[in-house]
């Protein structure tokens, strides 16, 4: 029930959409705010890395569930505490920079009576081979980090300039596995994401 209460967090520990947007066009998020005291040190990534294994590929991309949507990316008990509190989902096209990646899809969850930036966000595209490759290193020459593990290869924002941290001090992630990429503002939140939920 960790990850449940940490969807439901107040806003103002959420990530903001300027970082999401940020990191999408390949960049290092801007410097924002720091974060609230009660986050843990910033772990050192090189300490904290997951056994290096050699990550899982495919040259092909994975095929979109036909009923991909914000409500389907994540568990739907998820969605309906999301719901109960008030929240909505914003649905746009995942994309590195301006160019989106067909049959992708990122949703930002937040409360649309608030006039705020902040919110969740949980993405999930279909990306394989060369393509690949080439987004991860363009994260990484950005400023961003790379950890190999046997779930995928993970692309992490520097915890340094991160507007949200989860409790193991990882910010906005990126975890490209065989066939497909998913996204979001902390690498916690990833384990939320299943487009088949």
């Amino acid at each position: 029930m960790r990850l449940l209460a940490r969807v439901v967090l107040p806003l103002g520990l959420a990530v903001g959409v300027l970082t999401a947007t940020t990191a999408c066009s390949g960049g290092a998020p801007s410097p924002g705010p720091s974060p609230a005291p009660s986050v843990k040190p910033t772990p050192d990534a090189k300490s904290t890395a997951p056994e290096s294994t050699t990550p899982p590929t495919s040259d092909t991309p994975a095929t979109p569930p036909a009923s991909l949507s914000c409500e389907t990316l994540i568990p739907s008990d998820t969605v309906a505490a999301l719901h109960k509190q008030g929240w909505a989902a914003m649905k746009r096209d995942f994309a590195f920079g301006p160019e989106p990646v067909p049959g992708g899809i990122e949703c930002l969850w937040s409360d649309p009576a608030i006039a705020s930036d902040h919110g969740l966000l949980y993405g999930w595209a279909p990306i394989a081979g060369a393509d690949a490759k080439a987004r991860q290193e363009q994260l990484v020459a950005s400023g961003w980090i790379r950890e190999d593990s046997s779930r995928g290869v993970y692309i992490t924002a520097d915890p340094r300039a991160s507007l949200s941290q989860d409790e193991d001090g990882y910010g906005m992630t990126y975890l490209f596995g065989p066939g497909w990429v998913t996204v979001s503002d902390t690498k916690q939140g990833l384990v939320l994401i299943d487009p088949r939920s």
